[in-house]
């Protein structure tokens, strides 16, 4: 079977967040480096060439497939932040309501600026995506 694209990387979470160009995102990543760290007690590691993830958990499906994937993290994109907090398990559509402006996609949240989203709301959201990640999948440090 195939492994996963997106692999753990040497890459230093740090000199990529010191790389980012756009000034913003790079402000922002800085302060979503120090969210994570905060919420899941977690030593950033980077996951392919521009996600930073906190913690990981192993999966295996019924088909056989199975793998090793961050628990959550986000990486800083040209246009916004990606956050990846939704495993798609479960409905967080209250946490969300509070949020702030955000945009939804299949396993993540698109966010243009953290001054747009509520801190503690997100904190709350990633604590809850870890909680719901790890009562089907045990997440583990990283």
């Amino acid at each position: 079977m195939a492994q996963n694209k997106t692999q753990v990387t040497a890459t230093d979470p740090a000199d990529f967040i010191a790389a980012v160009d756009h000034p913003q995102r790079r402000d922002d990543a800085q302060v979503l480096d120090a969210l994570f760290r905060h919420v899941t007690g977690f030593q950033p590691r980077m996951w392919g060439p521009s996600i930073i993830g906190y913690g990981q958990y192993h999966y295996r499906y019924d088909s056989g497939r199975e793998g090793d994937f961050l628990a959550t993290g986000f990486s800083p994109r040209k246009a916004n932040q990606v956050i990846y907090i939704l495993p798609g398990y479960t409905d967080f559509g209250p946490i969300l309501d509070r949020l702030g402006k955000w945009k939804k996609g299949k396993s993540c949240l698109y966010i243009t600026k953290l001054a747009d989203v509520d801190l503690s709301v997100l904190e709350e959201l990633i604590r809850a995506g870890l909680d719901d990640l790890n009562s089907r999948w045990p997440v583990q440090p990283t």
